[in-house]
């Protein structure tokens, strides 16, 4: 199996900022869930030791266990170099009952920013992220009161996540025809069986140098070959937990499954190596966000950034799946 090689750092989409080739998720922090990590130190820990690892790349959100994720990531990112830090957060879910606890409105956008900033321990993000497309909000509001975090510094740059090719094409015209900031990255689900925004988002990405930071890249822990066809999750994993990623137990899905159970077994890497380094070899991906749960799964999935796969193995594991929306 690969051992952990060095970090490898690439531009954020045509912006100048440096971002490791891994961007670590922390969702799991928090006690939110029953799969979640539920331990604080053992969460302080392994940010510790993927910043020893060389990831400068951390993403969470408000809307994580409430406010948790980023009091976890503070805490984590207390002692260390913020200057290399790229920190990046998100706003848009439910954050409170009442009118004003949520959404993309100016109001909630400049609060919640405060809350964050509070809950980092930073004066400064680098990257803010609109969550969710918000149909209650124009987006030139949203755009304003990003802009204005710009120009106030502090935000450095803006993103978006999950949303239609149309909207998230309308909001960069938008950005332009009004001078704000624009978006910087987008941060689309995309894995080995998720490939439905290949010929919808990731081309807009593609065509106006947008990074990208695709979320759930192994597919719910299924790209990590735990699951079996004839078999039920078992209990304790996410599997078990979550309807979303027994959705991925589809025949097409297997096909790829085996496909890179294949590969792996070719040139002695896991499943989720070669799961990462096929979604790392396309062109238009700027680093998946991993989210381990302990240092063994994070040295795994940094080990991957040494896989190199062949052409015709990167054909071999796309060659079950028909990209199509919506997906996956």
């Amino acid at each position: 199996m690969p051992e952990s090689d060095s970090m490898a750092y690439t531009k954020l989409g045509d912006t100048g900022l440096d971002v490791s080739r891994l961007c670590l998720g922390c969702m799991n922090f928090g006690s939110e869930r029953s799969w979640m990590m539920n331990d604080r130190d053992a969460s302080v820990d392994l940010v510790h030791e993927a910043l020893d690892l060389g990831i400068n790349f951390l993403d969470t959100a408000n809307v994580y266990s409430t406010g948790e994720s980023e009091e976890v990531v503070g805490d984590a990112v207390a002692s260390a170099n913020r200057d290399e830090l790229v920190l990046a957060t998100k706003v848009f879910g439910e954050m409170r009952d009442g009118p004003n606890g949520s959404g993309l409105s100016r109001k909630h956008v400049l609060d919640q920013v405060e809350a964050s900033l509070d809950r980092l321990g930073t004066d400064y993000i680098d990257l803010y992220q609109i969550h969710r497309w918000d149909d209650d909000t124009p987006i030139e509001e949203t755009l304003a009161a990003l802009d204005h975090l710009v120009e106030t510094g502090r935000v450095h740059y803006i993103g978006a996540s999950t949303m239609t090719a149309y909207q998230f094409t309308k909001a960069l015209y938008t950005s332009d025809i009004e001078d704000y900031s624009r978006f910087a990255c987008m941060q689309p689900e995309y894995s080995a069986v998720a490939r439905y925004e290949e010929p919808n988002l990731l081309e807009v990405c593609e065509g106006e140098g947008i990074g990208v930071i695709p979320w759930s890249p192994l597919a719910g822990g299924f790209l990590t070959g735990k699951y079996e066809r004839d078999a039920e999750p078992t209990d304790g994993t996410r599997g078990a937990a979550s309807e979303s990623v027994r959705g991925y137990f589809t025949e097409e899905n297997w096909a790829v499954l085996d496909a890179v159970r294949s590969v792996a077994a070719e040139i002695d890497a896991t499943p989720a190596q070669v799961a990462l380094a096929w979604l790392l070899q396309q062109d238009v991906v700027t680093a998946p966000i991993i989210g381990p749960r302990s240092s063994e799964h994070l040295r795994e999935n940094v080990a991957a950034l040494s896989v190199e796969l062949t052409p015709d193995q990167v054909e071999q594991i796309a060659q079950p799946k028909t990209p199509r929306y919506p997906g996956p």
